[in-house]
């Protein structure tokens, strides 16, 4: 992490917590998935009205000139619908904020790569492009999608061209009423958005003007204008468009936006991905599963995970469990314990459950069932912590043998990156999986201060 990204990057961990992260996303965030920008998207209507394509800057006006001429806007609507329904891959971007736990997320975009980034991380997006939709919430849903400028399956209700934007205020007075309350109890980024949007302007001084000094600071990513974008003869260019940047993101300070400035487009998706390593690292998954307790007897050992589950609850954690026999309700029972002891300090949300399916689905088997539910469950976290992990021969119930399911976890959760901390002196899986990673430093670089704690947690 640079330096001066540092407040930016603390800031939106703090928003994340609390759930007070909003997104705002502009077009750039569709193009470098393949979708054309505003420009793209005019160029033909611009040269059949005779005007250079290169030369043009208002666009809005460009869409208005075409539908003054034909007396309807049917060629504008078939552009989007062409342009905006294409069976496009979302970016990695996408991905990522789909799976922070975001709540809103605001767009002028028409195509539906943010919903479906969401419906693809397993949530429940609520899609508002049409005021008839704002009052009334869709069941389960745990992220709603604001469309200020509409939807590209209704090209007709688009914003796009003057008449649109003169009549927005009026028309669609309640999506900017609801931007504005956002704009205000939530913590905005804004994402390949340009900044030159009428409505977005009129919403930005509308709650300065309101709030004067009291009104909260958001953040936007800025690529830096680059001498390497210049040919040799133009620096006299670079050096004017470089000022005349700093200039516009200095005058965006009135509006509480600060720059979050990156060299390449590459580098937000890197401070995504560094975001979203440092949320998860404040999320454990818990695996194990226990007939037998090693050294302990039955009451000992479930003591022994009482204890752990509240102490990491007591030092601000989340905990995922798939309820493994012998250590589920242990962990719950220790996180809860500590929840409730003190509520006003701890939340119900630090506590994760999600009981494995007992019976297969439609067409899918009990094995698949549970390979998908071990790929979402650790899927939220950035710490694997194994305990024991046995459990009674299927074939000879009388004998205990390791846990295959505990290891298939753990299998997950390195392949996913998380840090994995096995309590070897658990014994079982544990202890395999601490002897296994014992050998490569347990995958911390050479001289870590964690190593000899790590080696510690074994027998």
């Amino acid at each position: 992490m640079k330096a001066e990204h540092k407040s930016f990057y603390n800031d939106v961990l703090k928003e994340l917590e609390t759930g007070s992260l909003a997104i705002f996303a502009g077009a750039g965030l569709s193009v470098g998935a393949g979708h054309v920008n505003w420009k793209q998207l005019l160029k033909e209507i611009t040269e059949d009205l005779g005007l250079d394509y290169n030369s043009e800057t208002d666009l809005i006006a460009i869409a208005q000139y075409n539908t003054n001429k034909i007396g309807n806007r049917s060629v504008i609507n078939r552009k989007i619908i062409d342009e905006f329904n294409k069976d496009i891959e979302e970016t990695e971007n996408h991905k990522i904020l789909a799976r922070l736990p975001i709540y809103s997320y605001w767009t002028t975009n028409y195509d539906n790569l943010i919903e479906r980034s969401l419906e693809k991380a397993f949530r429940v997006p609520d899609v508002k492009h049409s005021i008839k939709q704002l009052p009334y919430p869709k069941p389960k849903r745990d992220a709603v999608v604001y469309k200020m400028h509409g939807d590209a399956t209704m090209p007709q209700e688009a914003v796009i061209t003057k008449d649109d934007y003169e009549r927005y205020a009026t028309d669609k007075a309640p999506f900017l009423t609801t931007l504005n309350s956002e704009l205000i109890s939530k913590l905005f980024v804004f994402i390949g958005f340009s900044f030159t949007d009428p409505n977005l302007d009129y919403v930005l001084s509308r709650v300065r003007i309101h709030l004067r000094e009291a009104q909260r600071h958001h953040w936007h990513f800025v690529r830096k204008v680059s001498k390497d974008d210049y040919e040799a003869d133009k620096m006299a260019q670079f050096e004017y468009d470089q000022k005349k940047q700093m200039l516009f993101v200095e005058d965006l300070k009135r509006f509480g936006l600060q720059p979050v400035f990156v060299e390449t487009h590459q580098e937000i998706t890197d401070i995504l991905k560094e975001i979203e390593e440092a949320f998860k690292r404040k999320t454990v998954f818990i695996s194990g599963s226990a007939e037998d307790y090693t050294h302990w007897n039955s009451l000992d050992g479930q003591g022994f995970i009482h204890q752990l589950s509240a102490k990491l609850v007591e030092k601000g954690m989340k905990i995922v469990n798939g309820f493994g026999w012998g250590v589920g309700s242990a962990v719950i029972n220790g996180a809860l314990s500590k929840i409730y002891e003190h509520p006003n300090k701890y939340s119900k949300d630090q506590l994760i459950i999600k009981p494995f399916p007992q019976f297969p689905t439609g067409e899918k088997t009990l094995q698949v069932l549970w390979e998908e539910y071990r790929q979402d469950m650790i899927g939220y976290a950035g710490i694997f912590l194994v305990i024991f992990g046995n459990k009674k021969d299927p074939n000879e119930p009388a004998k205990l043998v390791d846990a295959n399911g505990v290891y298939r976890e753990f299998e997950i959760a390195k392949s996913k990156g998380l840090l994995v901390i096995p309590i070897g002196s658990t014994g079982w899986v544990a202890e395999k999986i601490h002897s296994e990673l014992k050998a490569q430093n347990f995958g911390l670089e050479k001289g870590s201060k964690l190593i000899p704690l790590f080696e510690e947690l074994g027998f």
